[in-house]
């Protein structure tokens, strides 16, 4: 029955290996196809490179996880040794600093700092410098002389 079972978790658990393989080698041309794209309708080569680097690091770091993820079910589940603990260990530091890396390069901050609230329209960033521009200040409205500036004469 032991057996039976690592077999079919060594089937298992090189489905989810090839799952995440699937998953890198579609975001690659998925990031490929979308930048395509992106150029033809007429965004700069900059935004449209933007965005496919940052759709080919999300399936980067979608198929790293499935990987991590076959890796440890083989090393808990299959080879229970301290070898193959140890391999996994090395493994799962550098795939995860890979994706530390990745997250990084794709949100352009570090994950203990808060997400940047955007105004919510291009007029909220102007207006209270606008607003503070059009506010009377102190002595506003009167000329050196003391006069109204008005256009009172």
């Amino acid at each position: 029955m032991d057996e039976v079972f690592k077999e079919v978790l060594h089937y298992v658990v090189r489905g989810i290996e090839l799952s995440g393989s699937a998953i890198i080698l579609a975001g690659i041309f998925a990031a490929a196809g979308a930048f395509l794209a992106e150029l033809k309708r007429g965004r700069s080569q900059q935004d449209a490179f933007r965005e496919c680097r940052s759709s080919l690091g999300r399936a980067i770091l979608l198929g790293l996880e499935f990987l991590v993820a076959a890796d440890i079910i083989n090393t808990v589940a299959i080879e229970p040794t301290l070898e193959s603990l140890a391999v996994l260990a090395g493994i799962v530091l550098i795939r995860t600093f890979l994706s530390f890396s990745l997250e990084v390069e794709i949100e352009g901050r570090w994950p203990w700092q808060g997400k940047v609230e955007a105004p919510d329209g291009p007029d909220d960033a102007v207006a209270p410098k606008v607003a503070a521009q059009a506010r009377p200040g102190p002595g506003a409205g009167v000329d050196a002389a003391g006069d109204e500036a008005a256009g009172h004469a």
